[in-house]
């Protein structure tokens, strides 16, 4: 599968997955030995069953998301993505803005992703 594909599946599936809280879905993006970095100074998630823990952590507290992914830039094997979630996070309206990089193997899974995110208090 062509990088380019690859990310855009990866873009739509992680939209309507967001949107659903939808693990599995999210999971099958990703490479058995994927890794995901979450922040730049957090440790990285090794593995498939990493980062679906991660991810179910991620969505805890997190209720009527409204999820938005830009159309992915594609270079190479590489792709950054920027993203946009609308949500309430233990009740209390957040914005959570920010891009993710990564990196896709020839089969279309993603072997690499960083992502860099800030939140805000309310819908702005």
């Amino acid at each position: 599968m062509d990088t380019r594909t690859a990310a855009h599946r990866f873009a739509d599936t992680w939209q309507h997955a967001w949107t659903h809280h939808d693990v599995p879905a999210i999971t099958a993006l990703y490479h058995d030995d994927a890794v995901h970095t979450s922040m730049p100074f957090r440790p990285p998630h090794h593995g498939k069953k990493a980062i679906a823990d991660y991810i179910t952590w991620s969505f805890t507290g997190e209720s009527d998301p409204h999820v938005t992914f830009a159309t992915p830039i594609v270079d190479g094997d590489r792709a950054a993505i920027e993203f946009r979630v609308h949500a309430l996070d233990n009740g209390r309206p957040v914005t959570l803005a920010g891009c993710v990089f990564a990196r896709f193997d020839p089969d279309g899974l993603a072997t690499e992703t960083r992502d860099y995110w800030h939140t805000t208090d309310g819908h702005h």
